[in-house]
């Protein structure tokens, strides 16, 4: 175990016997929660040379782990089968297996309640299931993103109850927000900065050694609740500057404005900027939630947080609002949507993973269903989804056949996996929310956030070749902190990375992701 200081003159001896079972790795960690954020995790300690117990309650993933398969994308089956070989990670039901364990990792969902309400029931859950089997000297880490106070008040409180134990004594706790971005090239576990803050001094001291001991940068902060408020600001910043985006873009369509271009053209500005981008609505486990539970939070104290409220009910907006200019679209071609046929191309909340995690898509279906359309999908990464009703729908390959069959065609995530010029070279109509077409030749196309009066396209068109020019002649250099030189790194409204753009598509932002995010899903979780 994590040796605890119960009496001052020993704290000294003791905290080196800790660093020295850390160094060495003869430390047990035990990962509450195999989920998006906390198979990484698993995998990410066992690499390191700790023994892991994965601890799920869904019996599907332990089954599937235990086979060496894995269901999350970055994680190789091959890195499973490993780790299990070296003895090095072992996945599992049951929570005895705590007993074994010196850190406890606690990774589970914090949704939302029907009432949009925070949902911490998995935390409590998971606390109930460990506290059985705690042993005298263990460090407890809730990474589950939550609202400030989760962590004395849901993790703290009730083990010090149960066990007669006294916090930063005979046990530790710290809070460490999860930032898993899914899918991206550029951010995994290892090498995104890791938030900590500690119950007491000794409490974050232990923390940070342990994290410290196989992650590249450790940012350790004065509390728990500073840290539980540092990540839902993070995702909060990104919430209301999407919803900011998505309040123009319509705006921008009326006024004749491309605002993709304005978009692109304020980002090469060098100093206090951040590029966000407008699509069908938010998604992931953390940029669409996040925010609701910082809201409440602030709400049981007596503040109200109004721009919170405003942005989340924008961003709520925007699947109502592609689905209206979809009819619109049809109407424009003497059609309705009443019996068309429409293909979505792209159910996950963004582009190249396979989360549906508060995916815009899945609203956007549910909304066209209703309107009487026959919607059918397609996603290289989503093989099938359940529906409201319970049914399951089972994607389509994507095809010229597809497309062609089409009266309109919804790009609603910008997967790689698509061949958008097919796509134009087929399709009767497309309604790209993503602006993924960019640079397709010919094609009916409607990207959203482009001028609606026909005069203005016509203006776009006939500058198109000296448009190539200025998107060739705007490549801006990283600096060494990975900031572009002339912007900072744009971030999608769904947190997806390589947004392409039809005036500089050579600057591809990167995810922060975060996750979680967007969209996100987190998400993260």
């Amino acid at each position: 175990m994590v040796e605890s200081s119960k009496h001052e003159g020993n704290k000294e001896t003791e905290g080196d016997t800790t660093l020295q079972n850390i160094n060495n790795r003869s430390l047990k960690a035990a990962v509450i929660g195999l989920g998006y954020v906390g198979l990484p995790m698993a995998v990410e300690m066992a690499q390191a040379g700790y023994q892991v117990q994965g601890i799920d309650i869904d019996g599907v993933k332990v089954a599937k782990l235990r086979a060496g398969k894995s269901y999350v994308i970055g994680i190789e089956d091959k890195m499973v089968q490993s780790l299990a070989q070296a003895g090095l990670f072992l996945a599992g039901t049951d929570f005895a297996a705590v007993a074994q364990a010196d850190v406890i990792v606690i990774c589970v969902p914090t949704p939302l309640t029907a009432e949009h309400q925070p949902d911490i029931s998995f935390i409590a859950a998971a606390v109930d299931g460990i506290t059985p089997y705690l042993q005298e000297g263990c460090l407890v880490i809730l990474e589950s993103t939550t609202y400030p106070g989760t962590t004395e008040e849901r993790v703290k409180q009730p083990i010090e109850a149960a066990k007669g134990w006294k916090v930063g004594q005979q046990f530790h706790v710290c809070y460490s927000p999860e930032r898993v971005d899914p899918g991206s090239v550029h951010y995994g576990v290892k090498n995104t900065p890791k938030i900590i803050g500690g119950s007491t001094p000794s409490c974050l001291s232990y923390g940070k050694a342990f994290y410290g001991s196989f992650l590249n940068e450790i940012v350790p902060v004065s509390s728990t609740t500073v840290a539980e408020t540092a990540k839902l600001f993070e995702n909060t910043f990104r919430s209301v500057n999407i919803a900011l985006v998505n309040e123009l873009t319509p705006a921008c369509e009326q006024m004749g404005v491309n605002i993709w271009e304005v978009l692109d053209a304020a980002a090469t500005k060098p100093f206090g900027y951040m590029p966000f981008y407008p699509g069908p609505g938010i998604g992931g486990h953390c940029i669409p939630i996040d925010p609701i539970y910082l809201s409440w939070a602030a709400g049981r104290q007596g503040s109200e947080l109004q721009f919170i409220s405003l942005a989340d009910a924008t961003n709520r907006q925007m699947p109502e609002r592609v689905v209206k200019r979809a009819a619109e679209l049809l109407e424009q071609k003497g059609s309705s949507m009443q019996g068309a046929r429409i293909v979505l191309a792209g159910m996950a909340y963004k582009k190249d993973i396979d989360d549906l995690r508060e995916s815009p898509a899945l609203n956007v279906y549910r909304l066209l269903r209703e309107a009487g359309a026959d919607v059918v999908f397609t996603d290289p990464m989503v093989p099938v989804f359940r529906k409201d009703d319970g049914t399951i729908a089972q994607a389509q390959p994507a095809s010229p056949a597809l497309w062609a069959g089409a009266d309109l065609v919804m790009i609603t995530t910008d997967h790689t996996g698509f061949d958008y010029q097919e796509m134009a070279d087929h399709a009767k109509l497309i309604f790209d929310t993503r602006n993924a077409t960019a640079g397709c030749v010919g094609g009916n196309i409607v990207v959203l956030g482009q001028p609606i009066r026909p005069e203005v396209n016509v203006v776009q068109d006939a500058k198109k070749e000296h448009e190539i020019q200025i998107h060739e002649n705007m490549r801006v250099p990283r600096t060494k902190d990975g900031e572009k030189r002339g912007h900072t790194d744009p971030i999608q409204s769904d947190s997806k990375a390589n947004v392409k753009s039809h005036i500089v598509p050579s600057i591809e932002p990167t995810n922060e992701h975060s996750h979680e995010n967007s969209g996100g899903s987190h998400g993260k979780l």
